[in-house]
């Protein structure tokens, strides 16, 4: 149902109580005509997170987090490896695959980086 709203002097005019605190985007679609949508803002520096393949990677992640759930670590067993030996190199684990790629992403910044 349409609504005859008068655009007040700051340039604003109300949806209503019922959109109050509310999220929506006005689009322009053409001179003097604007389409408003109720939805949810992605902030720019969040938008790779949205990605089909970020998504699949996230699920993948989720998945194996669900099924490893985490150990208690004992530190002194650490300490005790020492820094050298064949634990701190892949290649020399017996048993074990690894993969070597380039990060798709800093996980300090979460920002996605180019290939």
């Amino acid at each position: 149902m349409g609504m005859i709203k008068t655009v007040g002097s700051s340039g604003q005019i109300s949806l209503g109580k019922k959109f109050a605190g509310q999220t929506v985007l006005v689009d322009e679609i053409q001179a003097g005509v604007w389409m408003v949508k109720v939805g949810q803002f992605i902030p720019d520096n969040e938008k790779w997170l949205h990605g089909v393949d970020v998504q699949a990677e996230l699920n993948e992640a989720i998945a194996w987090a669900e099924k490893n759930p985490p150990k208690d670590t004992n530190f002194e067993k650490l300490e005790a490896r020492g820094t050298s030996g064949a634990h701190n190199d892949p290649k020399k684990v017996p048993g074990r695959t690894f993969r070597f790629e380039q990060p798709r992403f800093s996980t300090a910044a979460f920002q996605s980086v180019q290939d």
